[in-house]
């Protein structure tokens, strides 16, 4: 798999690296094809005139004082002079182009018949022939730099260019992935539940029109939730008035008159009261609550007494203790609502277990009920669904569950619903210690 960088400021960084790593070879490159031919040129001409100038002397000295003029050639300039050898091999050039290019200008300065050489008999320098009637003699310079060094000082320049390249793409790319940072920080707070900080409106345009239309999605949704939160809860209010005196009306009939039908009655309007009761926590929310460390175990008792008190007994196995960061009262309403669903859907016996990790803090709460089928269990998370059988043919609002998963993902934990192999439910709520 090829590597690739997660984040953006990464990936902006190693493109800006890579582009800077290709200007500057192709750069090089460039430089190198322009600056070979004239400086190859520079270099022959500077050869041929040795040679010219040598050649010239060698011609115009007395036979009987060439030997003398060669050995005092030799001590003058490094520049060398000596006899060709008819038995002497002589070396091809290396396959370097420059050195070809320097080979070339001289041959076409001096005649096709000029040897060219470097480095012959294990004597550096540029060796070039020529010959004097019938003898033929080298010249070697030592001088011309025919193999080019390195040049050591590009590689400074080099370095400057892409230290300042990649400062400034690191300011322009933090300068971008700030706004985004804070952007995916407020839709993850958004996701949650919960209502994000307008975003500044600054940077570059785009940036601005990004932060600025999610603030104003965000504050459509605020708007959007408190008119459904009024609307709701008068809805609600209201109904509670009527359903009140509508209860006492029924408790106040005449046994003989209403006996038959007084005891449904009252059942439908305690389910018509938890109903409305349920759509308040619902939308009452409790983003507002502040966190605090809480023992859950102690909460888990403290539920189980208030339990037993109305006739329903929760057997504990309980692991070791541990503080978990929670809104207690919101934590409080997601155990009542497990507890309350697996009591009435999970034939009378329920039992609650706690266990512990390392990352992880996990409640179970179990029953002995028919179960969900699977394939309903990710809907009956979602608010108002209920299901038409087995355990959905008591009262509610399908409210109860919904609540219990909105108030998990508040916690940044997850609940999940799993059919128990002897029988029954677990719902299990994880949270990250």
């Amino acid at each position: 798999m090829r590597f690739q960088p997660r984040t953006l400021l990464a990936r902006i960084m190693l493109l800006v690296a890579l582009l800077l790593a290709v200007g500057q070879f192709s750069a090089l490159r460039i430089f190198d094809y322009f600056e070979r031919e004239p400086r190859a040129a520079a270099a022959a001409f500077q050869a041929v005139s040795i040679v010219n100038l040598t050649r010239a002397a060698l011609l115009a000295a007395a036979e009987d004082r060439r030997i003398a003029l060669l050995s005092d050639f030799s001590g003058r300039e490094g520049v060398r002079v000596y006899a060709v050898d008819l038995m002497e091999e002589v070396e091809p050039l290396p396959k370097d182009t420059y050195i070809r290019l320097i080979a070339a200008i001289i041959r076409q300065r001096l005649g096709e018949d000029t040897l060219v050489t470097v480095n012959h008999l294990g004597l550096p320098g540029l060796w070039v022939s020529f010959s004097i009637d019938q003898d033929d003699f080298w010249v070697v310079i030592p001088r011309i730099q025919v193999e080019r060094p390195f040049p050591w000082q590009w590689l400074g320049w080099v370095g400057l260019v892409a230290l300042l390249s990649l400062v400034g793409g690191y300011v322009i790319a933090a300068r971008i992935n700030q706004p985004l940072r804070l952007l995916a920080a407020a839709a993850d707070k958004l996701r949650h539940g919960e209502t994000p900080q307008k975003l500044p409106v600054s940077g570059a345009e785009e940036l601005r029109e990004v932060s600025r239309t999610f603030n104003q999605m965000s504050e459509a949704l605020a708007r959007l939730d408190t008119e459904r939160t009024l609307l709701l809860a008068g809805v609600s209010h209201d109904l509670r008035t009527p359903l009140a005196r509508l209860r006492l009306a029924v408790e106040m009939l005449p046994e003989q008159q209403a006996d038959c039908l007084k005891a449904g009655m009252v059942q439908d309007i305690a389910d018509m009261d938890n109903i409305i009761h349920q759509f308040l926590d619902f939308i009452r929310g409790v983003e507002g609550e502040p966190t605090q460390m809480v023992d859950l175990n102690e909460l888990l008792k403290s539920l189980s007494e208030r339990l037993a008190r109305i006739g329903r007994h929760v057997r504990l196995k309980l692991s070791p203790t541990h503080l978990v960061a929670l809104r207690p009262l919101a934590m409080q309403r997601l155990l009542g609502n497990l507890l309350d669903n697996a009591f009435t859907y999970g034939g009378g016996k329920v039992e609650v277990q706690t266990s512990l990790n390392a990352t992880s803090m996990v409640v179970s709460v179990l029953d002995n009920g028919p179960g969900i089928p699977v394939a309903q269990m990710a809907r009956l998370l979602r608010p108002f669904e209920r299901m038409n059988t087995a355990r959905g043919n008591e009262g509610g609002s399908g409210l109860g569950l919904a609540i219990a998963d909105r108030i998990a993902r508040l916690h940044k934990g997850q609940l999940e619903l799993i059919n128990r192999p002897q029988g029954g439910l677990e719902v299990r709520l994880t949270l990250a210690l």
